[in-house]
């Protein structure tokens, strides 16, 4: 593995590749990640993590544009996501979710819900504090075992959905898109995709490092690895 490579490094290709420091000024700005003080997600109710939550298990692998345009009729099956309601869903009421028109009818997705109710519930007993105060105040140093914990424990959580979802209610977190994993191998950070408990460790580190050097949140530096090497800001998926 090459040693890892400065901010300022991959700051300078970044702005190279996109036309100059003021173009990737611009393109942060106008991602607006709407990352929240920690405080705010601790105070978000279970019922706002569990849809958030469920929103992002859903558009894995599916047309995000669909599912925000049926997500009322999410709410609307699910009840709000009333986490207690939704933790004691039957078999049959699962099964009849499964042919409900207002959402999109995939059954292990529809079991999620429930799993990642329970899931949310078994989080708050064991810390003794709400959910959103588990998520909310966890270490952005330690992310990397946040992750490790929503794919032990939740359900469907694993990879990019679990940082889809911390992004999604507003935590400061690194998403592993295509682009951003070709720049923690250029930049030194790891030697392949990361795929285990320890090279996420790794990129953690890496993330830590520059976090340390500029400043910058996680969210931000996601997106300069992502533009250092990937698409331009205009044609780039999130990161």
């Amino acid at each position: 593995m090459t040693k890892l490579a400065s901010f300022e490094t991959i700051w300078a290709q970044a702005a190279d590749r996109q036309g100059g420091t003021p173009v990737l000024r611009e393109a942060l700005a106008l991602r607006a990640f709407g990352d929240r003080r920690d405080a705010a997600v601790a105070r978000l109710s279970d019922d706002r993590l569990l849809s958030d939550m469920t929103r992002r298990v859903f558009q894995a692998g599916f047309s995000w544009s669909v599912i925000d345009h049926k997500w009322d009729g999410f709410e609307a099956a699910f009840e709000g996501f009333e986490i207690a309601r939704c933790a004691q869903l039957n078999d049959a009421a699962l099964a009849r979710l499964a042919t409900d028109d207002r959402i999109v009818k995939h059954a292990k997705k529809i079991e999620s819900v429930r799993d990642n109710a329970a899931f949310l519930q078994a989080l708050a007993a064991e810390y003794e504090i709400s959910a959103a105060q588990v998520i909310g105040f966890w270490p952005v140093t330690e992310l990397a075992d946040l992750l490790e914990l929503f794919k032990r424990k939740g359900a469907r959580l694993g990879g990019v959905t679990g940082q889809n979802f911390l992004r999604g209610i507003g935590k400061e977190s690194y998403v592993l898109t295509r682009d951003v994993v070709q720049a923690l191998i250029a930049f030194g950070a790891i030697d392949k995709a990361p795929a285990s408990k320890a090279a996420m460790q790794d990129v953690q580190a890496a993330f830590n490092a520059w976090k340390s050097q500029s400043g910058a949140s996680m969210s931000e530096i996601s997106r300069v690895l992502a533009l250092a090497l990937g698409e331009s800001a205009a044609n780039q998926a999130a990161a």
